[in-house]
């Protein structure tokens, strides 16, 4: 019942959020209720912190956040002399005055704060923080979370999410300190005052946008039919920066009128996810109506991008593997044929991307490096071929869940950069007469029908994360030898870090990670793994058929097979 110590000491205090007043009256009495609330801290993990609003040690609100916070300052003071942080936000509900909040608490530690004065899409901060040359960044953010949900993005000076290691430092600082009486804090306007927190200037997010520009492919493409776009960022943080650079393009822009301004209450979809077809329909209606060619689609943060296509008719929405895909074949072939592909070209993807990309790489002579799951691996190769002066090498970095990032400018996934490429492509072929989906059709032509399909299995609560665990641990101690009759050819375990097959073991070469990995017969690929920012364990299946046909059929049976290990 230690939670409901917790529970008293709350109480006893004058909190000073009057929502968080309100809902302390509402569970009054309600155990359950109260058990959610206080029954362990919103852990700070390589994510930074994720969870949903309200009162109590597992709740986003302004002393989770201030806490998490003065770990933060802790950690960086204790290597840092004169340090300062970058901080941003999106349109969540309570992000600003969140980002405002650890402001203070990173002023009162003596930490230089350059805050943003208005939201901004998260590849905004990492650029941010490397620009001012800042030893830390925070975004306030829950990506693609439901509105109920924020979260807290923690970067280091090289401008990705901070690695495991540092984040267990932070972790532990945070533990040593006490929720109220522990935080060092002044107010904003004290800080203000006094310089400690200064605004970041319209020419820092001037210099983003010259920069992303910059990176365009084919920067003189003729339009004689300018492609037409219907746009939406869900009523988050996108609308500014990649309305200006489509504009730049010259791209006839139309946006979703309903989802257009800041709201983190995301009216129109439950869930502001772009992968969902459902949180497109308003635009995919709007285009049809318009005629237009896109769909686009940033997330509330404005990290990763989702389209759908008007395929002679049809919209079609591709994946983030397959938009992964097209973007690589795009961006080598047109170099290839402007001479300006790089000696030793390198892209980076997640191990739970598609294998189709690795194919596309060897095609054209560009080494693709697989990382695993979270952008900070990719931000860290591109920081190793900047280390080595080879920068110009890296072509593109993607993961499947729909982020992409084409240059050095930031250390994470971009979807201002990747809606510009996106919509460059379009153009591009679009002046072939063919749509997007119709050049993937001659990949899958060339290299065969690749499909990924992913589903999440939610497990919400405090009694979920013990279930996921539970189902984790099942999978290592009795490791399946088949799926709907397709035999297990190896397997891999990222957590003790070998791959086993043929019943020879090799090492994976790669950090430790809570994953699991089987191989099947013809080709066929699962991977399990439990998300890191949602309640979840997510399946990803990889299939490789000669016909489209073939995908959905076998899909369904894999999955059906996969779900008997998630009750």
């Amino acid at each position: 019942m230690a939670y409901m110590d917790t529970y008293r000491v709350w109480q006893q205090r004058q909190l000073e959020d009057p929502d968080l007043v309100l809902e302390m009256e509402q569970i009054q009495g309600n155990e359950k209720e109260i058990k959610e609330r206080f029954i362990k801290d919103l852990e700070f993990g390589t994510a930074g912190l994720r969870g949903i609003l309200g009162v109590g040690t597992n709740r986003m609100n302004i002393y989770t956040v201030r806490l998490a916070t003065q770990g933060m300052a802790d950690y960086i003071n204790a290597s840092h002399k004169g340090a300062s942080v970058a901080i941003g936000y999106d349109s969540r509900i309570k992000s600003q005055l969140f980002a405002e909040e650890t402001a203070c608490v990173f002023a009162a530690n003596g930490v230089r704060v350059y805050l943003f004065s208005e939201l901004m899409p998260t590849p905004v901060l990492s650029y941010a923080v490397r620009e001012l040359h800042c030893d830390a960044g925070i975004v306030i953010t829950a990506s693609h979370n439901p509105a109920q949900y924020n979260g807290y993005k923690a970067y280091g000076p090289d401008g990705c999410q901070l690695n495991p290691e540092a984040a267990a430092k932070v972790l532990e600082y945070a533990g040593k300190t006490d929720i109220f009486d522990g935080v060092k804090r002044i107010p904003l306007q004290e800080g203000l005052s006094s310089g400690h927190i200064s605004y970041i200037s319209q020419e820092l997010v001037d210099a983003f946008l010259d920069r992303v520009y910059s990176l365009r492919i084919n920067p003189s493409l003729p339009a004689s039919q300018p492609l037409k776009v219907v746009y939406t960022p869900l009523n988050g943080s996108g609308n500014r920066c990649v309305r200006s650079i489509l504009s730049r393009m010259g791209v006839d822009v139309t946006v979703v009128p309903e989802q257009e301004h800041p709201d983190g209450n995301f009216p129109t979809c439950t869930y502001p996810n772009p992968e969902e077809k459902a949180t497109l329909q308003l635009g995919i209606a709007l285009c049809q109506q318009l005629g237009g060619d896109l769909v686009l689609a940033t997330d509330p943060d404005c990290d990763r991008v989702g389209i759908a296509v008007n395929h002679h008719g049809q919209f079609v929405l591709p994946t983030g593997n397959e938009v992964g895909v097209l973007m690589l074949e795009y961006i080598a072939s047109c170099r290839k044929a402007q001479s300006t592909l790089p000696q030793n070209p390198v892209a980076v993807k997640s191990i739970v991307s598609t294998p189709l990309a690795d194919a596309v790489a060897a095609y054209h002579g560009v080494e693709m490096i697989n990382v695993l799951t979270g952008f900070k691996y990719i931000g860290e190769q591109v920081s190793l071929l900047a280390e080595k002066g080879q920068p110009d090498r890296f072509l593109l970095g993607f993961e499947e869940s729909y982020g992409y990032m084409t240059g050095d400018h930031v250390r994470d996934k971009d979807a201002v950069n990747g809606s510009m490429i996106i919509c460059e492509m379009a153009q591009y072929y679009k002046n072939q007469g063919k749509t997007l989906i119709d050049v993937l059709d001659d990949i899958f032509a060339r290299h065969g029908v690749y499909s990924a399909k992913v589903k999440g299995y939610t497990f919400e609560g405090t009694d979920g994360m013990e279930k996921m665990a539970k189902i984790m641990a099942s999978l290592r101690q009795n490791p399946p030898v088949s799926f709907a009759g397709y035999n297990v050819t190896g397997y891999a375990d990222y957590k003790t870090g070998f791959r086993t097959a043929n019943g020879q073991q090799e090492p994976l070469n790669l950090p430790a990670a809570n994953i699991l990995e089987y191989n099947l017969e013809q080709n066929l690929k699962i991977v399990i793994r439990p998300s890191g920012t949602e309640p979840k364990i997510k399946v990803y299946l990889t299939i490789v058929c000669p016909t489209k046909e073939q995908v959905e059929p076998l899909a369904l049976q894999l999955l059906q097979a996969v779900e008997q290990y998630m009750a």
